[in-house]
């Protein structure tokens, strides 16, 4: 006869773990003092919160452009946004600004952090909800906008080239996600990053599900 499974009832002398309460916050490396949109304001960087409901966390639900851009110019806006649009019309996901609102909400991030040269990660998320999965119940899409500098690759590596180990972690199927779609949910090309990681590999070469050279976990592959 099976035993009966056990049960954990929360007791008056429950505690929270002290070591998670006691840890100091960490603060992202590249932005001290940036100040970050969401949703038609700016907040600094300590300040900047999203709710735990919101289905971008919860579930990877949402979509992103990572854009450069140089000498107070940013490259390729435009096209950037309409790949976002097109992201946000494959998943179902509204975005509820316009574009032109978009473009003005990009650049003016930029000229609150008092950058020439840098990064953009712009975010649409799918909003707050339950803890259910139905996106029905994300009644706001959350648009956010990062401004930071960035550097992929020490130079010396453009000058030497990058180690890169062929990695197990397949990409994931098209047919299970159309990869056109820049989504939020990168765990696939962050498991390959850890196989480079613990194999002393700056890069990971990803192969398709036919075993085809696709991509790096964050790198082009032009043959």
């Amino acid at each position: 006869m099976l035993d009966e499974p056990k049960t954990h009832e929360p007791t008056a002398e429950a505690v929270i773990e002290p070591a998670i309460e006691s840890r100091p916050r960490p603060t992202a490396p590249g932005v001290k003092d940036a100040k970050i949109y969401i949703d038609g304001k700016f907040y600094s960087e300590a300040n900047a919160k999203i709710s735990i409901f919101d289905h971008g966390l919860l579930y990877g639900d949402g979509i992103f452009e990572g854009i450069r851009f140089y000498n107070g110019r940013v490259f390729r806006l435009e096209e950037h946004l309409a790949r976002l649009w097109d992201s946000a019309r494959s998943i179902c996901l509204e975005i509820p600004m316009s574009m032109r609102g978009m473009t003005e909400a990009v650049l003016e991030t930029i000229r609150q952090n008092h950058l020439r040269d840098g990064y953009i990660r712009l975010l649409v998320t799918r909003g707050i909800g339950n803890l259910g999965l139905n996106p029905t119940q994300c009644k706001y899409p959350s648009v956010i906008i990062i401004a930071a500098t960035i550097a992929l690759y020490h130079e010396s590596f453009y000058r030497k080239g990058l180690t890169i180990v062929t990695c197990a972690t397949r990409r994931s199927n098209p047919a299970a996600l159309n990869p056109a779609v820049k989504s939020l949910n990168y765990l696939n090309n962050v498991m390959a990053r850890i196989e480079a990681n613990l194999a002393g590999a700056d890069e990971a070469l990803m192969l398709n599900d036919a075993g085809n050279v696709a991509e790096c976990t964050a790198d082009n592959v032009f043959i």
